[in-house]
């Protein structure tokens, strides 16, 4: 049903899917997932209600960050498959009502993607001035004190040119000089190239960092108001990231979908501390991104409070014309159901109520439809660089990248059984779709019903969000001109007055149908969609 009032309807109105192509579905049997698999899994997405699918990086990499360090911006990794593969998925998903966006890796590229390969040849090859380089300090050593999210100087120095390189990630990893019209006029021919080939749009990766200070300054020292990241790293990230002029490049992008037919969706992962930054990818809420990634709303806790706090500031400042983007989980931090939820299944459908209800289109991360918990990863099962590094003080990503369960059976249903994945797999007995799938009571039964309630009403789709006042503990906002959501989010049943409509979506499926006229009890980590 499409809203006459909203024509993005399909996304503002639909849910989004995350898959990590590594760990959803393994076609062939060699122990990783691949683009064969994630088709013949579309069924499932269909009857889950999705409207489209994100598929982390599927372009040609060595893998020192898992594809994010791109070797290759045109075309697929043979680990994945290939190009006609990715024409098939977006056919047969296309058939089904699913769209697809690919990640877009703008910072960096892989120090063997041809581009660096020939920019490391000398200081008068073609590509030298597509990455940021630098000659050493005064005294020697790096140019200036930027240092690398992954720990250490963000400089390496090339002996053969004695300049140093910028590499804001893995040394394999360099910078890109985007103050350069090459680059510019490079990534406009990649983001067209794969329009053209059908896909719905992109997630930016880090795309608030794509600019650095033009002049190379030093970052100031960090303090104790500063994230703890950069505390640990002693220097308040000013210079090398959220440099105002990477808004020119979304402005670029955002004119170049506007000029398709059927625009190309920018969604970014603006990693930024604070909403007003966030507000400022919007522009004017029409000519820069789409939708940004909220990670002050991703970082909050599973508590009324803050969350409510955050959807208000949000609400009170997104640029009119704008729409939020909301999500629990991705492929670089704890699921929802550990992080947010400890494993409890009460508390994970409380989650998903939440993201399902608010205005904005929520994103899933494979799993969380099932409430999967971050998976087991010991010392010798890494494959994270940045958990090699850290563990055990920080033991790295892997555990939110762990195969998806697709039943009991040996290998899980994601691949044969006797092979080996590539990261080691949760006990699938524990959690797998087969089992969730009928039975009504579980998380899976209720994500696919919130999901249709969402879906099939222009309240919960597009109308707009009002928070009500009510007790502590608890949250209660308004929909539309008709639905009403409440949660109760404590270890402790909560009253809640005022309350009428009839109950069109519960976390406890017995209380669906039911009429409410007046106070409701909620019980510990539940919520209800009334509507009247």
């Amino acid at each position: 049903m499409e809203s006459p009032t909203d024509p993005d309807r399909w996304w503002h109105g639909g849910v989004f899917y995350q898959i990590y192509p590594r760990s959803f579905a393994d076609a062939n049997g060699d122990g990783a997932g691949d683009l064969p698999g994630i088709i013949s899994r579309l069924d499932y997405l269909a009857e889950l209600g999705i409207a489209g699918i994100w598929l982390s990086p599927i372009t040609v990499s060595p893998d020192r960050d898992w594809g994010y360090d791109v070797a290759d911006y045109r075309d697929v990794d043979p680990d994945f498959g290939s190009l006609d593969d990715l024409a098939t998925l977006i056919s047969e998903a296309g058939k089904r009502d699913i769209r697809i966006l690919l990640d877009l890796v703008p910072n960096h590229t892989s120090d063997q993607h041809a581009w660096f390969v020939d920019a490391r040849t000398g200081p008068d090859a073609v590509h030298r001035d597509w990455y940021v380089w630098a000659d050493p300090a005064a005294g020697g050593g790096p140019p200036n004190n930027w240092v690398s999210v992954f720990g250490g100087s963000a400089w390496e120095l090339d002996e053969a040119s004695g300049q140093y390189f910028l590499h804001n990630f893995e040394l394999e990893q360099p910078d890109l000089n985007w103050w350069s019209d090459d680059v510019r006029n490079a990534f406009d021919d990649i983001v067209r190239y794969w329009w053209d080939r059908g896909i719905a749009g992109f997630r930016i990766d880090v795309c608030n960092m794509m600019i650095k200070d033009a002049e190379l300054r030093d970052n100031p020292p960090a303090t104790e108001a500063d994230p703890l990241d950069q505390q640990f790293m002693g220097v308040k990230a000013v210079y090398n990231t959220d440099r105002p002029e990477a808004h020119d490049i979304l402005r670029r992008w955002r004119a170049i979908s506007d000029g398709y037919e059927s625009p190309g969706l920018l969604i970014g992962e603006t990693n930024v501390d604070t909403l007003p930054a966030l507000m400022e990818f919007y522009g004017n809420g029409r000519d820069e991104l789409h939708g940004g990634f909220n990670f002050v709303f991703l970082n909050a806790p599973l508590a009324a409070g803050a969350m409510r706090a955050v959807v208000v500031e949000v609400e009170a400042t997104l640029p009119e014309g704008a729409w939020p983007i909301w999500t629990g989980s991705n492929h670089d931090v704890s699921r929802l159901a550990t992080r947010w939820a400890d494993g409890d299944p009460a508390k994970v459908r409380c989650a998903l109520l939440i993201l399902l209800t608010l205005r904005g289109t929520p994103f899933l991360y494979q799993g969380d439809e099932i409430g999967l918990v971050d998976g087991p990863i010991e010392q010798s099962d890494l494959r994270d660089a940045v958990g090699i590094r850290y563990w055990p003080y920080y033991k790295g990503r892997d555990a939110a990248r762990t195969p998806m369960p697709w039943s009991s059976a040996p290998g899980g249903g994601f691949t044969r059984p006797g092979v080996t994945t590539w990261l080691p797999m949760a006990d699938p007995a524990q959690c797998n779709v087969a089992d969730q799938d009928d039975d009504p009571d579980s998380v899976l039964a209720f994500t696919r019903r919130a999901i249709a309630c969402r879906t099939g009403s222009d309240d919960l789709a597009v109308g707009p969000y009002r928070s009500r006042p009510s007790p502590a503990n608890t949250w209660v906002f308004e929909r539309g001109h008709g639905t009403v959501v409440a949660l109760a989010m404590s270890d402790a049943p909560q009253e809640i007055d005022g309350l009428e409509g009839t109950v069109v979506l519960a976390t406890d499926r017995a209380l669906e149908g039911t009429a409410v006229g007046g106070r409701l009890t909620l019980a510990p980590w539940s919520g209800v969609v009334l509507a009247h």
